[in-house]
């Protein structure tokens, strides 16, 4: 028990220094942590080591006066002795009438066995008699840990409430600095007990699940309220493009990360659609961008000119997110919005402006039904009812899919690969069911590096085998994408059969076992659960902004 004890006490002692040792201490809170932990110090030992009872009650026939004697004895033969001689003597001056001889000697036979067995009763009874206190009660020693075992999530809660309401009284550059500390000295956490996170997944997931705490404890966002729709704070949430109308959709009506007061706030976000954008001021086969870089560059000016925090840091605390493909393209106007802005975009192209470690890799989500946007995920096949090694079918634009379909189309009878689906092979097959029945689905670029069936191969547990050379994946920071898809590159398309019959069973099995792990960080849910797709996106968007944090060597 006492090594129990030992050891919480050292696993507390150690939090507390471990969130100490980046700041400067504030007394007041300090105290207030002491006091709670002396309380339940003092009320632990109450409840868990052993008591006694003071007061024990002795029978009614024992007389007060002659309780206890100085060797700690109680006697009391002398009482009962005065007790029986009283009644013996009434018994004996009481009238008897004697019917007959035999009558009389039935009763007296019965009077001398009792008074043999009061006899034998008093022999025992003239012993002096010693009434040993009853055992001393004590709480088991299971009793005692389970009540131990009760207190450590309180004691654990005040501790880290204590720890919130001090973070929340540090400024934001402050909080910002003490985040990208407590990260990089992230301790390695056990995860086998923790079934929701799935480490093979992870870069390394001790420090994934410690920077997300600390997001969720620190992390103000402050949303501009300037801004007219449909451009601004009008979600588009149906088709290929909707993730950035999910995210506007969720963070707007979030309660947690969301701040009213800018002071507070760590990221602002800008609250435009490249989607909205590109349909109320693109003129259609017009070619020109410009109008749209031209309209985001003003909106960023007013910005500027009525608050103070774009020109406290140059932008590079502001934040957009983008999935049209042009999304990069309404940047390209101001200077600072291009550069040191936070840009998630679908289009993550080192190639175009994107910038690995700052910018933020966005999954493009095809949403078919914005009211519920899980209807059409479902489980795929075992793996036994995978016949088809691999499989593809879209519409042939951009430089890759064209030579895709050159080498492998019709070539193999395990390698669907096609272009639209012809309806006589989708009458048979749906394109679904194909991507069910496959064992890797080929995710070659479009137009743009970025594809939706990405995340749809990971919906239907099929292995994702992606085409796109200069392609930064989706929280490519955090997930390890070689855990559960395979990365082609364009050159080595003719050799794309080989490479994937190269790859060993037990290899493809533990990929395809990630991949339904992983699924659950690619969905949107309704309301915003831990660890989804909502949390994701805004995790990477914390995660780089904590990167441009410079740590002085002092």
């Amino acid at each position: 028990m006492r090594k129990l004890l030992k050891h919480v006490a050292v696993a507390l002692i150690r939090e507390l220094i471990r969130h100490c040792r980046w700041r400067k201490i504030d007394w007041r809170k300090l105290f207030f942590a002491g006091a709670v932990m002396s309380i339940a110090g003092v009320v632990l030992p109450t409840l868990l080591f052993t008591y006694r009872r003071n007061i024990w009650f002795l029978p009614s026939l024992v007389n007060d006066s002659s309780h206890q004697s100085l060797n700690g004895s109680v006697h009391l033969s002398n009482n009962l002795r005065e007790t029986r001689s009283e009644r013996f003597q009434l018994l004996s001056t009481a009238p008897s009438v004697s019917f007959n001889s035999s009558t009389e000697a039935k009763g007296r036979h019965r009077v001398s066995r009792r008074r043999r067995k009061r006899r034998r009763r008093s022999k025992i009874d003239d012993g002096p008699q010693v009434i040993t206190p009853p055992p001393r009660r004590t709480v088991s020693p299971r009793l005692q840990v389970e009540i131990l075992e009760s207190f450590i999530p309180l004691l654990l809660f005040l501790f880290h409430f204590t720890c919130e309401r001090y973070l929340r009284s540090l400024s934001p550059d402050e909080s910002l600095l003490y985040a990208k500390k407590e990260i990089e000295h992230a301790p390695a956490v056990d995860n086998d007990d923790d079934s929701y996170l799935y480490a093979p997944v992870f870069r390394n997931v001790s420090i994934f699940e410690r920077s997300c705490e600390l997001m969720e404890m620190i992390l103000k966002v402050y949303i501009y309220p300037d801004g007219e729709k449909p451009i601004f704070h009008e979600p588009h949430l149906l088709g290929i493009y909707a993730s950035e109308g999910w995210f506007m959709k969720l963070l707007e009506a979030d309660r947690e990360f969301v701040t009213q007061d800018p002071e507070k706030a760590h990221l602002f976000y800008l609250p435009y659609s490249s989607r909205q954008l590109e349909l109320a001021l693109y003129v259609p086969n017009s070619h020109n961008l410009r109008p749209l870089s031209i309209f985001i560059r003003d909106y960023v000016n007013m910005i500027a000119a009525k608050y103070p925090f774009w020109n406290r840091t140059h932008g590079s605390d502001h934040f957009l997110v983008a999935c049209h493909d042009w999304g990069p393209y309404t940047t390209s106007a101001h200077k600072e919005l291009r550069n040191n802005t936070i840009k998630a975009v679908c289009n993550a192209d080192l190639s175009e402006n994107f910038i690995a470690g700052k910018d933020v890799s966005l999954p493009e989500t095809a949403i078919r039904n914005p009211g519920r946007p899980l209807r059409y995920i479902g489980r795929g096949n075992r793996v036994s009812q995978r016949p088809i090694l691999a499989f593809f079918a879209g519409n042939m634009h951009g430089r890759v899919r064209p030579k895709l379909l050159k080498y492998w189309h019709n070539k193999e009878e395990d390698m669907k690969i096609y272009g639209p689906l012809p309806i006589r092979v989708s009458r048979n097959m749906t394109y679904i069911q194909h991507m069910k029945s496959s064992k890797y689905c080929i995710c070659p670029m479009g137009y743009e590096v970025n594809s939706p069936r990405i995340v749809e191969a990971i919906y239907y547990e099929c292995v994702p085998v992606i085409i796109a050379d200069n392609f930064v994946l989706p929280f490519n920071e955090v997930l390890d994408w070689n855990a559960f898809s395979v990365v082609v590159a364009e050159k080595d398309i003719p050799k794309l059969k080989e490479i994937l019959l190269a790859i060993p069973l037990r290899r493809y099995l533990k990929m395809q076992i990630n991949v339904k792990m992983v699924q659950k960080h690619f969905l949107w849910n309704p309301r915003p659960m831990r660890y989804d797709l909502f949390h994701m996106i805004l995790h990477s968007i914390w995660f780089n902004r904590l990167n441009q944090i410079q740590i002085s060597q002092d």
